[in-house]
């Protein structure tokens, strides 16, 4: 049996066996072997990169959801992940490739210089550097600063109409669609899959977006709220972007092992709720806009020996928590964790990344046979909160709250005061609330958005889409509520004269 004091490590006098001269590819069982990716798997140069294209195209292969023709955003951020995945991209899209890649590619780039205190000459440079990159690419690119957030519409966390997802038949009929509209151009036509387009960029963000956005960050209490803070907004600028320009496809550059950390991050901030959204392949919550991740199939560790082998470029940009201590944030301690025990056992990535793949996408009891019930806010997930089961965490915090948002008892001599809502449906948009601005919001954000917003004192810093589509949708329902209240009216009237 297992003990507690066990040690399964390795003998110290034994260290784990190195590729020699000896040694062959365990693939070709000729070259020299030039990466160990496990033990035992020694992979030569050409092996290897034949490995990791078939990761790659595998994934896109067998989820079947990105179809010919169709126009494909790549969020690169300068990191390696999502560097390996746009070269992916532009050797699947040449001539030379055995599978073309069908799909019209894009990328995108947010700067968020602001919000990690670089100076402008610092944001200036790495801008730079990007551009050098994305040049030599040739796709179309945009590059945006994340303080083009205060300028978004309310509508961007609006769920938009989704077509509905075509069968393994209609992708075949799509394919074939394609093939003979490519023989019909000609060879030559072929040959540019993509030509070079002008970038796409818009004007720089003012002075004052800079310090909107500074002040943002700067009134954040801890780590782990501005980590999450800073996802969402770009999650949101990026999806601007992709509608603005007719993307229906957003592809992020999450690798194996940054997934494996996501999940157990999402399980610490409560957000078990939504793992299948948030590590899945891909994510449709947004609607019109689906998020895949063809790159959940490589580790950090393939991804580091790729691009050194075959010098994919990337740009380093420092992010919030660079030269953060480990326990800073919960996101700095999961990582840490997480690869401290990939370090002992070296099937820990890959046990919690199998995990996450097991997990499935339903709906809650109350929107599974209807539309879909209300979004959060921030994450545009379905609100996994129920204020009627107190049992629940959101529960307990609510009652935790009713002490501090309801008046005491009435006394004996003190005069009784009606609410507003009184007889139309509940308190849920009473007229405390709208008192409230902040309970306004929060009541709009689900169970992790809401911790997370328990570390911004004040909701005044926000960008203005974000309070703008709290208070539509806080007037859409109390809208509802009262159009409800005066039908029923209406339906007891229209029953007196019959009953007589």
């Amino acid at each position: 049996m297992c003990e507690v004091g066990e040690d399964y490590r390795a003998p110290a006098g034994q260290p784990p066996p190195r590729p020699g001269r000896e040694q062959k590819c365990v693939k070709c069982k000729e070259g020299l072997p030039v990466v160990v990716i496990r033990a035992g798997d020694a992979f030569c140069r050409d092996c290897f990169k034949a490995f990791y294209v078939h990761k790659f195209r595998a994934v896109l292969g067998k989820n079947r959801l990105i179809f010919p023709g169709e126009k494909v955003l790549l969020a690169w951020s300068g990191g390696p992940s999502s560097s390996s995945m746009l070269w992916q991209v532009l050797e699947g899209l040449s001539r030379d490739s055995a599978k073309r890649l069908r799909f019209v590619p894009g990328v995108v780039y947010a700067d968020e210089g602001a919000a990690c205190g670089q100076s402008p000459e610092d944001r200036a440079k790495t801008v730079a550097e990007a551009k050098l990159v994305l040049q030599s690419v040739g796709f179309p690119w945009h590059i945006v600063a994340l303080e083009e957030v205060f300028s978004l519409p309310p509508s961007v966390l609006r769920c938009s109409a989704r077509e509905p997802v075509g069968t393994e038949g209609a992708y075949k009929a799509a394919v074939d669609s394609f093939l003979q509209q490519q023989h019909a151009l000609g060879e030559e036509q072929q040959s540019l899959p993509c030509p070079p387009r002008p970038p796409i960029r818009a004007g720089p963000p003012t002075a004052g977006q800079t310090e909107a956005l500074s002040t943002l960050f700067s009134s954040v209490e801890t780590l782990t709220a501005k980590e999450e803070l800073l996802r969402t907004l770009r999650t949101h600028l990026i999806l601007h972007v992709a509608r603005t320009h007719g993307y229906s496809k957003v592809m992020m550059g999450d690798s194996c092992t940054r997934l494996a950390i996501k999940l157990m991050t999402s399980l610490a901030l409560g957000r078990g709720a939504f793992l299948a959204w948030d590590t899945g392949f891909s994510d449709e919550r947004h609607g019109d806009v689906v998020v895949v991740r063809p790159m959940r199939e490589h580790t950090l560790k393939e991804v580091a020996f790729y691009n050194r082998l075959f010098a994919v470029p990337s740009v380093f940009t420092p992010a919030v928590d660079t030269k953060a201590p480990e326990k800073a944030s919960i996101h700095r301690l999961m990582e840490a964790f997480i690869l401290r025990l990939q370090a002992q056992f070296p099937s820990t990535v890959s046990t919690v990344y199998r995990t996450s793949e097991k997990l499935v996408k339903a709906p809650r009891d109350g929107c599974a046979a209807g539309t879909p019930g209300p979004r959060c806010l921030l994450c545009m997930c379905v609100l996994d909160v129920d204020t009627a089961d107190s049992a629940t965490a959101f529960g307990a915090q609510t009652s935790s709250q009713l002490p501090q948002t309801q008046p005491p008892v009435a006394q004996a001599e003190a005069p009784t005061v009606s609410c507003c809502c009184t007889g139309m449906g509940g308190a849920r948009h009473c007229c405390r609330t709208e008192e409230d601005p902040r309970a306004r919001v929060i009541e709009q954000l689900c169970y992790g958005c809401r911790v997370n917003m328990k570390d911004l004192p004040s909701l005044d810093p926000l960008p203005p889409y974000i309070l703008a589509e709290a208070q539509l949708r806080s007037q859409r329902a109390e809208a509802e509520q009262i159009q409800e209240y005066l039908l029923e009216d209406r339906e007891d009237e229209d029953a007196r004269p019959g009953e007589s």
